[in-house]
């Protein structure tokens, strides 16, 4: 019998991922967004070559603010505003992601961000979900077995949710898995779209929503009481509600952090995003472990891969350098995040117990 594997970025790569918070805009290849630009004569670019773009991206995001975070994204969107731009984006995500050893994914973008050049909302996801599946494909012919499922965003500071809510149950039969809102947390309460997650709920439809990262305890309470999500959208200022005096046995809970853990709500963590946006000092100051030590359902997620300058393997291996995971540690948080996916439960248990399980066995020896 062969002992485990040694862990490192390459061998992470191997293991089976599973990805519950990615943003299509936030993941594009710098060379597709100069290309797409040159395109369709798009001119605001910061930089006109690849390694330059990728820095400016990378440097921008990591003001320590969420508000100047988001403004990279005007770059990114608006090239994704053809059929072409939007069906190349979904493609290579779904490729890049496949190509770093992602089974499943949920890739979200928020759809009435790409109107400007006439296409309808309807359009918008039409070419969207085909580049994920030419994408999917791709992966496939090159031995990379991918289930990519698409969310929609509407954004918190516009009054388009209640529609968006109603495309999402449009094309949920036809790659989109559920509905979602994001966008600048204060002053844009989640109860401000109510009509939109009650719409879901009377539809049997999921939904995520982007609450307590730049913000605190109330946007999560608002999340969970007033609208009934099924997922916290970051959920890193949970820890607003968690006392830790030493040992984390100690720990006492409050009301909604209890509500949180017994309910098994899970946590979108997004480590390197939630530096960058100042949601967290550092990486060791990241409240993972923590989360992770009292049994939250704690999963790990890129959020945007181009801002962020990572991958699943990335982030997994960061949070292995600095909390000293191993392999059943990372098979945990992949399953909880497969256990949390908006699809079917027998679909769920079959890339449990199929890919993420056997792929896990390999690297554990």
């Amino acid at each position: 019998m062969t002992g485990p594997t040694p862990l490192t970025l390459a061998s992470i790569r191997q293991a089976p991922k599973a990805l519950l918070h990615d943003h299509l805009d936030g993941g594009l290849r710098p060379a597709t967004v100069l290309e797409l630009a040159n395109e369709c004569g798009y001119d605001g670019l910061p930089a006109s070559d690849e390694a330059a773009l990728a820095a400016w991206f990378r440097d921008a995001a990591d003001s320590g603010s969420l508000e100047r975070y988001l403004e990279t994204f005007a770059h990114t969107v608006a090239v994704m505003q053809t059929p072409e731009g939007l069906r190349r984006v979904a493609s290579e995500c779904a490729q890049d992601l496949a190509a770093d050893g992602v089974v499943y994914a949920e890739v979200r973008f928020a759809p009435e961000q790409h109107l400007e050049r006439g296409l309808t909302l309807d359009e918008v996801v039409e070419y969207t979900l085909a580049g994920f599946v030419e994408g999917t494909a791709a992966a496939a012919a090159e031995g990379h077995e991918i289930l990519v499922v698409c969310l929609l965003t509407a954004m918190r500071h516009a009054a388009r949710s209640r529609e968006i809510a109603e495309l999402a149950v449009r094309f949920r039969d036809r790659g989109v898995g559920g509905f979602d809102i994001a966008g600048a947390e204060a002053g844009y309460p989640p109860s401000r779209h109510l009509d939109a997650f009650e719409y879901m709920r009377a539809n049997s439809a999921h939904f995520t929503i982007h609450a307590g990262e730049a913000f605190g305890l109330p946007s999560i309470h608002e999340a969970l009481a007033f609208c009934g999500c099924n997922r916290l959208g970051h959920g890193v200022r949970i820890t607003d509600d968690i006392v830790v005096p030493g040992d984390t046995a100690d720990a006492e809970l409050g009301l909604v952090a209890n509500y949180v853990r017994d309910n098994r709500i899970p946590l979108e963590l997004c480590p390197s995003s939630n530096v960058q946006t100042g949601a967290v000092p550092s990486l060791d100051k990241h409240p993972f472990d923590l989360l992770a030590r009292l049994r939250f359902r704690v999963t790990v997620n890129t959020d945007n891969r181009l801002m962020s300058d990572t991958s699943m393997s990335r982030e997994m291996a960061k949070l292995a350098e600095t909390f000293d995971y191993g392999w059943s540690d990372l098979e945990r948080f992949t399953i909880n995040a497969m256990k949390s996916a908006f699809i079917p439960f027998p679909e769920r248990l079959r890339i449990i117990d199929n890919i993420i399980k056997p792929g896990y066995a390999v690297l554990l020896g």
